[in-house]
């Protein structure tokens, strides 16, 4: 099998005109040089996020992080291989296109992967069809019904039944041309223990659904069993392979994928009819995490896409241990990870049913930072009737509740923990700066030494990840709301407020244009350019934007600018009543401004 020379992708590389290109399925306009701005064909957005360099010919989203250069482009917009891209771009602009001998062992290798794509997409349709036209499959149909799933939603998610017969799948793929190895290898065939040589269907008498990649593309499947006699567990995946990694599979990406980017977030959750039941109600941002285990594959693949992560696993041991294990996964990353609070012994499929979507929605509104749920799972766990207990919960809440510096959060937090361990507010305030000191000492007045030495470090990058990402919402909302955001940005000190460079820069551009953030850029500044696209990408993605949450934001920043300066003071010995007095005032301030926006935290 012949391809295309090198030399023929590089003349088509050369002779497209990426703005030509990219402005037949988006408006692009002039930010500066070789800087072009737009709205995002790959996902819908208020504010243009999408960046091109034509000079360099590549393009890159702020918002769904979609990029590439104008292979990938044509790829991804007209859904073609490279060789079909190559050849509408030489049509295009007028490339002659030579062909030369492909390596054997690299053509094999692609035409494999193509095959078992291929074999897996027929599975994929059969076991579909199976589903609505055979009768074994009736109990099937009933049960998915009797979940509330439509039968619209089950054929976008392409749900199946596998026949109950030993060799259904593999004999229709046999007359397809495609090979017992073949059927082996993308898990849906398996070799018999009894009788050696002999392979039969791995997947019978089960309900299919198939694990697709963001390019809807399938890998394999997840299975329900249907019969309560059959010897295997309710749920089977297909076995790892070549196509198939489990650790890599969002169940649901490929749909979720757009309306995650639009709205900046992604709700997490445990199985397959979670995912279908919350699509169903119109929560498209949901993908199944394949179990309660977060891995760090699908951290990767998700933090490529939103900024915001939220937990709405099952209200059981084993889903609150998921969370803990999210957050280490998390930790120092520039992701928000929140929590959705269910009731003990539901999943969010049987509260849409019970309590409808409406309700459900309102419980992922009222979500909470993770740190705010941990601090409660800590607390429901120590032993607070005894000294040695409150100090053990101290020691372990410390951390983290260093890491929040002078925030709302922080103050409510330490309230929380001065309730469980009868102390005062003051006291806890003390002993989580300073996490040796006991809390038994504290409680009865003595002056007990520590118990079990300082409390380990905030995870690392936790601290500035939490504090940047403020300051990014401050400047986004300084774009969201422009006539309120110029004032501010005129009035703010940024080289106070701001602690991070790329956004003190991004704040001294926007002063004068936050109703044209994308103008003036400079040429030779691509940090800057990036920056600010992110900050329109961000501030179109803004929920519910006003002059008072961004006057609440504004505060926050100056309560940890306060922080800081008085940590600073106590570590030179310098006063810090007047810095304390300052933060007082502000912190009368956000607490009003909070009080009008009816913030829950």
């Amino acid at each position: 099998m012949s391809r295309y020379t090198a030399e023929s992708r590089d003349r088509v590389f050369d002779a497209v005109d990426m703005i030509a290109l990219v402005n037949s399925r988006t408006d692009l306009r002039r930010a500066g040089v070789n800087s072009y701005f737009g709205l995002c064909p790959f996902h819908d957005e208020r504010t243009g996020s999408f960046h091109v360099r034509p000079e360099e010919k590549h393009y890159h989203c702020f918002g769904c992080q979609s990029s590439g250069d104008p292979f990938t482009f044509v790829m991804e917009t007209e859904g073609l291989d490279f060789k079909g891209a190559m050849e509408m771009l030489a049509d295009r602009f007028g490339v002659t296109l030579e062909t030369e001998g492909e390596d054997p062992r690299a053509a094999a290798r692609r035409q494999q992967r193509e095959r078992l794509f291929a074999l897996l997409r027929r599975a994929t349709e059969y076991y579909s069809r199976y589903l609505w036209a055979a009768r074994e499959a009736a109990d099937a149909r009933d049960y998915l019904r009797g979940r509330g799933l439509s039968e619209e939603t089950l054929r976008e998610f392409r749900v199946g039944y596998a026949p109950s017969a030993w060799d259904r799948i593999l004999t229709a793929s046999r007359r397809a041309g495609f090979s017992e190895q073949e059927l082996l290898e993308v898990g849906l065939a398996q070799r018999s223990r009894s009788r050696p040589g002999s392979v039969y269907d791995r997947f019978r008498g089960q309900i299919m659904f198939p694990a697709a990649d963001r390019r809807g593309r399938v890998r394999g499947f997840g299975a329900r069993r249907m019969r309560e006699d059959q010897r295997v567990a309710k749920y089977v995946n297909t076995t790892d392979g070549t196509l198939y990694h489990k650790r890599n599979v969002l169940f649901g990406i490929d749909l979720a994928r757009r309306e995650a980017a639009r709205v900046g977030g992604m709700l997490l959750v445990e199985g397959y009819t979670d995912v279908l039941a919350l699509h169903q109600a119109g929560m498209r941002n949901v993908v199944g995490i394949m179990g309660t285990s977060l891995t760090e594959e699908q951290v990767n693949e998700l933090q490529r896409l939103v900024g915001v992560l939220e937990l709405c696993l099952d209200a059981d041991s084993a889903g609150q241990e998921a969370m803990l294990r999210a957050a280490t996964l998390t930790a120092g990353r520039d992701i928000e990870l929140r929590v959705v609070g269910l009731p003990e012994g539901s999943d969010p499929a049987e509260l849409v049913a019970q309590e409808g979507v409406d309700r459900l929605r309102e419980r992922v509104r009222a979500s909470v930072p993770f740190v705010s749920f941990n601090v409660d799972w800590i607390l429901s766990r120590a032993d607070t009737s005894s000294a040695e207990g409150r100090d053990r919960a101290l020691v372990e809440l410390a951390p983290m509740i260093r890491a929040l510096g002078g925030s709302m959060l922080h103050d409510e937090l330490l309230r929380r923990i001065a309730s469980r361990l009868e102390l005062s507010f003051a006291q806890v305030a003390r002993l989580a700066a300073d996490a040796s000191a006991p809390v038994a000492g504290a409680r009865s007045g003595s002056a007990a030494g520590p118990t079990n030495g300082h409390a380990p470090e905030a995870a690392p990058g936790a601290a500035a990840g939490a504090a940047q990402r403020s300051e990014r919402l401050f400047l986004a909302l300084c774009i969201a709301v422009p006539t309120a955001g110029e004032a501010t940005l005129a009035d703010v000190d940024l080289e106070a407020v701001l602690t991070s460079e790329p956004l003190r820069a991004a704040g001294r551009h926007l002063r004068g244009r936050t109703a044209s953030p994308l103008a003036d850029l400079p040429g030779d500044d691509e940090l800057l350019a990036r920056t600010i696209a992110d900050l329109v990408a961000r501030a179109g993605r803004v929920p519910d934007p006003s002059p008072d949450r961004l006057q609440y934001n504004r505060l926050r920043l100056e309560l940890d600018r306060l922080e800081r300066a008085i940590m600073r003071a106590r570590v030179t010995g310098e006063g810090s009543s007047e810095l304390a007095r300052e933060r007082n005032g502000v912190l009368e301030a956000y607490h009003a401004v909070g009080a009008r926006l009816d913030t829950t935290i």
